[in-house]
């Protein structure tokens, strides 16, 4: 019996994976919105965001995750941000480490400038894992999900679907446990 539900879990992980592999999100159709949420840690996120401030497709935009020794000054070079978009728009994010405190710094950045619909952009990839730790943290925030297409490899897949697995799966431990709590503290 152990091993059959040992299999039936190897076969249903192992669907799942093929399933998160092949069907990626994928870039938004571009429209506005109230502001720009772009987790750092890939390729083109960044460049896709100041795309879509550039072209006007939201006033302001949340660079969240920023390394604390990069300077303002420095990432406006790199990317050839003018000084201006640097002073009334983009706003840098030193506060996140993770995926769980990106959703936690966009929160308050969408809080304080009291934003009702958001684009988040972030790697293909990383998408799914983003945008279900940013909706538990602003669930009556509209969010467009306009994922950067990459070429991840193999490991990067794999990794990426056992941590959304695993935050899901401690997520549904953690409200299972509350309930039992409120239940018992009734």
């Amino acid at each position: 019996m152990l091993r059959r539900l040992a299999s039936l879990l190897l076969v249903a992980w192992a669907l799942g994976f093929v399933g998160f592999a092949v069907f990626l999100p994928q870039p938004a159709e571009v429209g506005r919105s109230d502001g720009i949420i772009v987790l750092t840690g890939g390729e083109g996120r960044i460049a896709r965001g100041l795309d879509l401030l550039r072209a006007h497709q939201a006033p302001i935009m949340l660079v969240s995750g920023v390394d604390p020794d990069v300077k303002p000054k420095e990432l406006a070079a790199q990317y050839g941000i003018e000084p201006v978009w640097m002073r009334c728009c983009i706003t840098l994010g030193y506060e996140s480490v993770d995926t769980r405190s990106n959703a936690k710094e966009a929160a308050d950045w969408v809080a304080k400038h009291h934003l009702a619909k958001v684009r988040l952009v972030t790697s293909d990839w990383h998408m799914r894992r983003a945008a279900w730790e940013l909706h538990r943290t602003m669930p009556d925030v509209e969010m467009v999900e306009d994922a950067v297409a990459t070429r991840p490899s193999l490991g990067v897949l794999l990794s990426e679907y056992s941590k959304f697995l695993a935050r899901r799966l401690w997520q549904i431990g953690a409200d299972g446990a509350g309930v039992a709590d409120r239940k018992r503290n009734s």
